[in-house]
């Protein structure tokens, strides 16, 4: 773990980073990131050099940029980070720098805004089930704006001993609060528009599976598909879906757990390409504003990978 996989095209921003999570790309050319394990948002500038842009505490994980410019953010609630095996504890698993506990001083799990000078405000620790009864959020994982302002979450559960929560997904506005859009969901983590924002990405991680929705409104969902599932691979074989993104042409990057790197697919589905990466903890990705360069967070390693031309990187033609 931790060697390099640098080719031509291809460099690390930075690295020391406190498993990081969730990349936008500015327009300056800088990347912010989620800290989980530092509990702050960091901002690392084109030439690897790393400011704080806020301390949420607790675990931020996903992160995107409001209309207004603000940050709404996913907060887990923390957990104790160190050296585990991964992803089971049987011979030959890796052994990562990862979750291995629950945090000594959790915060309570919520929605959180970020102003432009850092001031970190609760928007909500809790959302309207479909039954109507309102319901505390369990561990917040990724979140993806609209061109209204509204946003979708995906809650992603915890495990407790030998129970597990089932979660679903989300939608919110900043005046109006959260309610459930979807549930069931097994793990749900990576929530991505499609360019005409027709249709909605949900990575389920422990089924590797992505989930396509119809959307007939913001928030309103009209039909459904299993759309694609990404491959497993690493020393056990095993895989998961983590963070995405969606081009302009409609392509869809996930992030991929235990192979490690990122997969590629078609609007329908199909498998394009891969991007390996040599960390099976990839945990997000997303690409420049010109979408010529593709940007990875390898959350065990510390580290973000910047992949330059990703379509010739991945053999798209």
């Amino acid at each position: 773990m931790g060697g390099s996989i640098v080719t031509r095209g291809t460099h690390y921003l930075a690295d020391g980073l406190a498993f990081p999570e969730s990349p936008i790309a500015e327009a300056d050319g800088s990347i912010l990131v989620s800290e989980i394990a530092a509990g702050c948002i960091t901002r690392v500038r084109p030439d690897g050099t790393k400011e704080k842009v806020a301390d949420t505490g607790g675990g931020p994980n996903g992160i995107a940029r409001l209309p207004d410019g603000r940050l709404v953010v996913c907060q887990n609630g923390g957990s104790t980070f160190g050296i585990g095996p991964w992803p089971y504890d049987f011979d030959g698993c890796a052994m990562l720098f990862r979750p291995i506990g629950a945090a000594a001083a959790p915060l309570t799990p919520a929605i959180q805004i970020v102003d432009a000078d850092g001031r970190v405000d609760t928007l909500t620790t809790e959302f309207i089930a479909r039954d109507g009864q309102r319901s505390p959020l369990v561990r917040p994982s990724d979140v993806c704006v609209d061109s209204s302002g509204g946003f979708y979450v995906t809650d992603g559960g915890t495990v407790r001993g030998r129970s597990r929560d089932v979660t679903g997904l989300l939608y919110g506005t900043v005046d109006g609060g959260l309610r459930e859009v979807v549930y069931p969901l097994e793990m749900p983590n990576g929530v991505a528009l499609s360019p005409d924002e027709s249709k909605l990405y949900v990575a389920e991680t422990r089924t590797r599976r992505i989930w396509e929705f119809d959307l007939a409104a913001p928030g309103v969902i009209k039909a459904a598909r299993g759309l694609a599932t990404v491959p497993s691979g690493g020393p056990l074989n095993v895989g998961g879906a983590d963070g995405l993104c969606v081009d302009r042409t409609g392509r869809i990057l996930v992030a991929t757990l235990g192979a490690g790197g990122v997969t590629i697919f078609s609007a329908d589905g199909a498998p394009l390409g891969a991007i390996p990466a040599d960390d099976p903890m990839t945990t997000n990705v997303t690409l420049s504003g010109d979408e010529a360069t593709l940007y990875m967070t390898l959350a065990s390693s510390g580290r973000i990978l910047v992949v330059e031309d990703w379509l010739a990187a991945a053999g798209i033609r």
